[in-house]
This record gives structure tokens, sequence and C-alpha cells, in this order.
């Protein structure tokens, strides 16, 4: 109940808040833009990663996400089977954690990679840069990314927070479109989830 309530709340205050942005719900980016590179971000695999490896994606979902939000926790599963639905059709899944606390430490992550059966790769930023670039403020929230590295939707995953409710699954959606050609129909929406932790600048002495 009280989910829901925070929920209604959350889509409320997206809508009416006039805020001064460049997408329609993101403050930072516009669908078209060309998507803000992330390098040499250190992967639960060991290895550091960048977007340039992933030349010969097809497209590229990257999903801000962490540990600690139960709503990023619900979409776990889905976030599998999304990775695993695409996996022949050379979209590459990106999961990048942003937060500073230690429930979304790095070996935190590592550790709930490994009981959940994460088969996408996961990174972690701690100079939280890759969020700020992306305009992301919540867990989960997602961006898809064409052939040519723009944005061609950004937003939810689907159009539920209760797995159970879903009828439209926005990214798979924009994915299909886009590896028939087509530029996705519906290209933003809102991202529902908890506030990504952001560390806040440190006041300067009097």
């Amino acid at each position: 109940m009280l989910r829901s309530i925070f929920i209604a709340g959350t889509i409320l205050m997206l809508a009416s808040t006039p805020l001064a942005q460049a997408g329609k719900y993101n403050p930072v980016l516009s669908i078209g833009d060309k998507a803000p590179a992330w390098k040499d971000l250190p992967g639960i695999d060991g290895k550091r990663h960048s977007l340039s490896e992933l030349k010969n994606a097809e497209a590229i979902v990257l999903v801000f996400t962490c540990n600690s939000c139960p709503y990023a926790i619900d979409y776990e599963e889905r976030l599998i089977a999304l990775t695993k639905k695409f996996a022949d059709s050379k979209v590459s899944v990106v999961a990048v954690n942003v937060n500073k606390i230690p429930e979304d430490n790095f070996e935190a992550m590592r550790e709930r990679a490994k009981t959940q059966g994460f088969n996408f790769t996961y990174l972690f930023d701690e100079t939280q840069q890759i969020a700020k670039d992306y305009g992301a403020t919540y867990t989960p929230e997602f961006f898809v990314l064409d052939r040519q590295r723009k944005i061609a939707y950004m937003g939810a995953l689907d159009d539920s927070p209760n797995a159970k409710k879903v009828k439209v699954q926005h990214v798979a959606t924009a994915l299909t479109q886009l590896l028939a050609n087509k530029q996705p129909a519906l290209k933003e929406t809102i991202a529902i989830g908890c506030r990504i932790r952001m560390e806040r600048p440190r006041r300067k002495p009097k």
C-alpha cells in the first residue's frame, strides 16, 4: 500500500513539476543525443570496461541499478530475462552501480551477482560521473543506445514495478524495433525507483 502511494506520488510530482530539463523526464539528455561514453570502469568479472569495447553491438541497454534498492532488487529477474531474450541479437546489457554506501560497495556487488546469477556486465563507478552524464536519478533507470550510439529510449524497463501487472515491456519493445531498423515508437517514460545516492559536494570552511 505504501509503495503504491509512493509510486502515484512520484508520477504526479514528475508529471506536474515544471523543471528545466533536456528530455521530457531527464534533466540532461534528450532522445537522439550522443550517448556519453564510460571508460575503464571496474566490473565484477575482474576486468575494466568501456563503451568502445561494444563496437559490434547492434544496441546497448545501460541500466543504473544497485544492491540496496528494493525496486532494483525486484527488477533483477526481469533484467536477467531481458539479457537472455536478446542474447543472440547482438544486444549488450550493461548495469552500473554508482551508490556509495556499504551495501552497494564493490565486494557486495560481487556477492549479489554470484548469488542471483547475473548474466550481464555489472560495473562500478565510484566517481558517480556516468550517472551525472546520463542525468540518471533512479535505480533502476534504463537507457537504450542505437547502432550509432545515440539515445533511442530512456526511462523504465516496463509499465509496472509489480512483475505480475506488467503489460508493456518498454525496453524489449524498443530493442525489437531497433533491430528491425526502426526507431522506438515510445521513446521516453518515467523511471520509478529509489533515488541514486549522489555524493553531495562538501562545504568549504568559512
